[in-house]
């Protein structure tokens, strides 16, 4: 199964969610790790994972599924 992203306006959640927070989502939603996000975006695992606590937070997910 092939997930692909496309840029639409944005919504009132992508608002609430910082560029670097949006980022680190777009690399994650690829399929890749948090390593591999982290050594993209030059930023340590640890991190990539704070920005993913957070997003779920702003959103209010419960899950990492």
């Amino acid at each position: 199964m092939s997930l692909t992203l496309t840029r639409t306006a944005p919504t009132a959640e992508a608002a609430l969610l910082a560029p670097r927070e949006q980022e680190a989502l777009r690399h994650i939603a690829a399929g890749h790790t948090y390593l591999q996000t982290a050594r993209h975006m030059g930023l340590s695992k640890h991190t990539v994972d704070a920005y993913l606590r957070r997003i779920r937070a702003k959103l209010n997910i419960n899950s990492t599924a």
